[in-house]
């Protein structure tokens, strides 16, 4: 099945109770077992719940894993797949990873004694420099948030291979519309399903999908052992979402082109973070399109503060992957957990600016972004 007919026939299409084309919100916390340990499937929803699991199999389909599973947040699934390590272990990370993902690595679990380093993945020979003998995962954001740094996943999972070494994939910015991680040599794929999945800014969830059954039994267990799943309500909000993905993701990816086209002209602009799948070898086989996402820098504080007042269209706000535009100071915002040093290092100035192009009319997008007209 192609992937337009698969996002919205597969997992689990519709209800077999009832015949109802769509997956009900089966809002229950528990069920009614026929005889000590003798039930229908279902005993309890943190375990499992109807409408979470056509989330999680329909992620699963997409992904082309073997296991899919809904979390309440993105957070709480880059938590769950990050207890999957244990204390001691040593874990290599993109340097230019979401704010979140940063603090809880640097904040919470270096407390449990996980040990990491933050390397360049745009270039696999930094990874293989940065590997000890108690690495035991590699962690890749492509393209990054939110410089847009792409890595070659193929290539990074014949390193995580060769060294026995779980290799996770942050797909949020492409979603398996765009990208399929799993096919190209990941472990594990996980997403933000608050953002593009979701789509409307109106669920925060979190998805992760493994590529293999003994992977799924051990994400299963912390899944079950920890709790932090995705309701029912929720889940049933984000598979509406995920239906529309590819008629979405199509209108994103064009919009975001003629943004680029008419950024590029701006002389204000000093720089431009947009991943050029045309003319970059290995991207041509990874990313099916570029994507909705577009950071760029300015000459100037000055315009950054007179494009903000300048918004009628795009909303300044937090998040993205929605179907409304939304714009960010990513310094200011998304990532002000990280250091300013660091952040300095790696690029995410004051004056960086990132946009989530919706689906709205690309003129009056353009119209918000002329700052000197």
């Amino acid at each position: 099945m192609k992937f337009n007919s698969l996002i919205i026939h597969g997992g689990v299409d519709g209800d077999k109770t009832t015949g109802a084309v769509t997956i009900p919100i089966y809002q229950t916390s528990t069920y009614a077992q026929e005889a000590i340990g003798k039930h229908s499937g279902y005993e309890y929803s943190r375990t499992q719940n109807p409408t979470r699991e056509g989330v999680e199999k329909l992620i699963a389909d997409l992904e082309g894993g073997a296991r899919g599973f809904a979390f309440g947040s993105g957070m709480a699934a880059i938590s769950s797949v990050l207890m999957l390590l244990k204390s001691g272990d040593h874990i290599i990370l993109s340097d230019d990873v979401y704010g979140g993902t940063f603090r809880v690595v640097d904040k919470i679990f270096k407390n449990f004694g996980l040990e990491y380093s933050f390397v360049d993945t745009t270039h696999a020979e930094n990874i293989k420099d940065h590997i000890r003998e108690n690495t035991k995962a590699i962690y890749v954001e492509t393209p990054t948030n939110p410089l847009m740094k792409v890595s070659n996943i193929q290539e990074i999972g014949k390193i995580a291979n060769k060294n026995n070494m779980i290799f996770i994939v942050d797909n949020t910015f492409m979603t398996p519309y765009l990208q399929r991680p799993l096919s190209l040599g990941a472990d594990i794929v996980l997403h933000s399903a608050t953002k593009y999945l979701g789509g409307h800014s109106d669920v925060v969830a979190g998805l992760v999908v493994v590529k293999d059954e003994q992977l799924g039994e051990k994400m299963h267990f912390i899944q079950n052992a920890v709790g932090a799943i995705l309701g029912p309500f929720d889940s049933w909000i984000l598979l509406k979402g995920m239906k529309t993905l590819a008629v979405r993701m199509d209108r994103h990816c064009q919009n975001a082109k003629v943004v680029v086209n008419w950024l590029k002209n701006q002389d204000w602009v000093r720089k431009i973070y947009y991943p050029k799948i045309d003319i970059e070898g290995f991207l041509k086989d990874q990313m099916r399109d570029s994507g909705g996402m577009i950071s760029f820098e300015v000459s100037s504080e000055k315009y950054v503060d007179k494009m903000i007042s300048n918004l009628r269209t795009i909303t300044l706000a937090e998040s993205l992957g929605g179907i409304e535009s939304l714009i960010s100071i990513p310094a200011k915002m998304t990532h002000a957990s990280i250091p300013k040093d660091i952040r300095d290092k790696i690029g995410i100035t004051d004056t960086l600016i990132r946009l989530s192009v919706g689906i709205e009319d690309v003129e009056d997008i353009i119209k918000d972004l002329d700052i000197l007209k």
